[in-house]
């Protein structure tokens, strides 16, 4: 499978400031990447499966079938860019891919969403960091930084 090369917004890490220092960082999981394409292609599937049945379709495993071939390849084809995201946590910021930074400060929430964790800041900015295995985890520990912040 080819491999998707990350662009010049996305592929580089957010430069740190005088005196910062990393105190974590959050890469990517495969197991979890792969476990949500998963998960993804069973309940697609068999909503497609069940629509395909209610139109009267006679060979609805089409349906099952196709949406397991469409995300499994969609799934394998963005992998390599996907996998590569990383985010840290610094003593005085949250950094991610393309550029973002995040004050602590400006954090208000840091919560578990779907194998995810959802951080939203004091602006109702929105930022989601994918594919975590321990999304509880990772949600607290942002929490307790963002605290020890403000």
């Amino acid at each position: 499978m080819s491999r998707i090369e990350p662009d010049s917004i996305m592929g580089h890490a957010t430069p740190l400031l005088d005196g910062e220092t990393v105190v974590a960082e959050f890469r990517a999981d495969r197991r979890a990447y792969w476990q949500g394409h998963l998960v993804m292609a069973v309940v697609l599937g068999a909503a497609a499966g069940v629509i395909l049945m209610w139109q009267g379709n006679p060979y609805p495993v089409a349906g099952p079938l196709g949406a397991a071939i469409a995300i499994g390849a969609r799934a394998a084809y963005l992998a390599s860019e996907a996998l590569s995201e990383t985010w840290r946590l610094t003593d005085r910021r949250l950094l991610g891919p393309g550029g973002r930074a995040i004050p602590l400060k400006q954090i208000r929430t840091a919560r578990p969403f779907l194998g995810a964790v959802q951080v939203v800041t004091l602006s109702g900015d929105k930022h989601l960091i994918k594919y975590q295995s321990d999304a509880a985890a990772v949600a607290a520990r942002i929490g307790a930084a963002a605290s020890r912040g403000r």
